[in-house]
């Protein structure tokens, strides 16, 4: 066994702690009361009889102050108690020597070679001495016990990520299949160019953004490939602009957060009889700031989406996302207007 791990092992065990601390104090002691370079039976009789008052103070203090008053932060009644305890203990070496010794130890003579005062700080300072050991103890599960909650909540939050992340994909896929399937019962001549834009835009889905943050300009490439595929679908017969002002390199950002507020735009404007429609898209970069802001017509609804229960899963998604992601460094503002519907998205930048 190595020496690191037999004192991993001691460490964590606590009834072998205590054996190994009582039996170095009693050494100590022994040699401090022995009268000769050798330590005599009387010599080890006395440190034993010495311990019993001490003993009775430590763990008095260990196992029920500490954790009744001192934990509970009652300071007041736990040191009142404490300073009881000690003149108690105090009594009891005073009493042991003089008296109890004679009928334990029947053979030897014994008296109290300390006073009071010398009595008191033998057994202030191991009260001090055990106390501060615990407390660090204590301390230090806590510190283990915080690390360990911390470890947990960034593996939830990951898990959390992934399963959001892992629905934007579909959810993609889906109105993107809807839109095709349109095309192909028209037999669309547009439709072999949208097949493949959906397959380069499937490629940054699936292989582009599986990482946390990604750079600025990939997710902006991603967002006109999108918004090109778009504007094959519905021609000239909307309105459809995407501006990116500001310097887009050397920023990153977290993959897939303006697609579902892109999709959201098509879906509920650019959509049927598309005359009159529009979606402006802006993506703003500041110094320490990104702003996304998109705004579309509101087109009617109709009863098939009237009746959809997965109308508000990119939003929702999304909200969840940025809080997780972006927390207090962020701001979602949505205006729901008579004709028009507007998403502002703000993101503090590292």
């Amino acid at each position: 066994m190595s020496i690191t791990l037999l004192i991993k092992k001691t460490a964590q065990n606590r009834p072998l702690q205590h054996l190994l601390f009582w039996a170095v104090s009693f050494y100590v002691l022994a040699r401090l009361f022995a009268y000769s370079d050798e330590l005599a039976t009387v010599d080890i009789i006395y440190t034993f009889l010495f311990h019993l008052s001490i003993l009775l103070a430590v763990y008095v203090n260990l196992i029920w102050l500490i954790p009744a008053f001192l934990t509970t932060k009652k300071y007041g009644l736990y040191f009142l108690l404490l300073v009881v305890i000690v003149f108690c203990s105090i009594g009891f070496n005073l009493l042991t020597f003089n008296y109890l010794s004679d009928h334990i130890f029947p053979g030897y003579y014994f008296i109290a070679y300390y006073g009071f005062w010398e009595i008191s700080q033998f057994i202030v300072a191991y009260i001090v001495i055990t106390s501060l050991i615990k407390l660090s103890k204590g301390w230090f599960r806590y510190l283990e016990t915080k690390d360990e909650l911390q470890r947990l909540e960034t593996e939830k939050k990951t898990a959390e990520l992934s399963a959001l992340k892992s629905q934007v994909n579909p959810h993609f896929l889906f109105n993107s299949l809807n839109n095709l399937y349109s095309l192909a019962l028209d037999n669309d001549e547009r439709t072999p160019g949208i097949i493949l834009m959906l397959s380069q835009t499937m490629r940054y889905l699936l292989y582009e953004s599986n990482a946390d943050f990604v750079p600025l300009e990939k997710e902006v490439e991603h967002l006109q490939n999108y918004v090109e595929m778009q504007r094959l679908r519905v021609g000239e017969k909307a309105r459809i602009s995407f501006e990116v002002m500001g310097d887009t390199t050397n920023k990153q950002v977290a993959p897939l957060l303006f697609l579902p507020l892109v999709e959201n735009g098509f879906k509920h404007g650019v959509k049927g009889e598309t005359e009159g429609a529009f979606i402006k898209m802006l993506l703003q970069v500041l110094d320490n700031q990104l702003v996304f802001k998109t705004e579309n017509n509101k087109g009617e609804v109709d009863d098939i989406e009237k009746n959809s229960t997965t109308g508000g899963v990119g939003l929702q998604n999304l909200r969840r996302r940025l809080d997780l992601l972006y927390p207090n460094k962020h701001h979602l503002e949505i205006t729901d207007g008579i004709g028009t519907f507007t998403v502002v998205l703000k993101i503090d930048l590292p």
